[in-house]
């Protein structure tokens, strides 16, 4: 098996990351260098393997597309992703994580993330595309503390 980097992505990395995010049918529409703060990026070779992000609004913030290629999933590379994010969360001084889900509420919940009723979400998470535009309604809306976090990976 190959080894896996971890690298922060940038703007020239967006095009690879939107065909990850499209392969796991995730939402890309509004991945950009500008709305995202903070995006890390799995490589085994040249290939990208893993991604996921943040979209920061002081100390709260959207976590973005934790994704996996599905040839690799099973392998702890979804923890290792989480793991860097939750690290670079805390190093910002975000106290509170948001996500949406339509598929993987039950992992998160095993990371620690409660689901919380839509109302409650703050107004710039509220606001921004993935909330109010991509995401159907029907979406899992999931928070954590991320000082409360214990530091689980699966």
């Amino acid at each position: 098996m190959e080894d896996v980097v971890f690298l922060p992505a940038g703007a020239a990395d967006l095009p690879a990351v939107r065909s990850l995010l499209e392969r796991c049918e995730l939402p890309t529409e509004d991945l950009t260098s500008a709305t995202t703060a903070y995006l890390v990026q799995a490589r085994a070779g040249n290939a990208m393997v893993g991604t996921v992000g943040l979209e920061i609004f002081g100390e709260v913030a959207l976590l973005r597309s934790l994704a996996v290629a599905p040839e690799r999933r099973g392998r702890g590379l979804g923890g290792d992703l989480w793991m860097r994010i939750l690290d670079e969360a805390s190093r910002r001084q975000v106290r509170r994580l948001y996500l949406l889900t339509t598929t993987a509420e039950r992992w998160f919940a095993r990371l620690g993330f409660q689901p919380v009723g839509r109302d409650s979400v703050p107004d710039p998470i509220r606001g921004t595309t993935e909330f109010a535009l991509l995401c159907p309604t029907t979406a899992a809306v999931m928070a954590m503390d991320v000082a409360a976090s214990d530091q689980r990976v699966l």
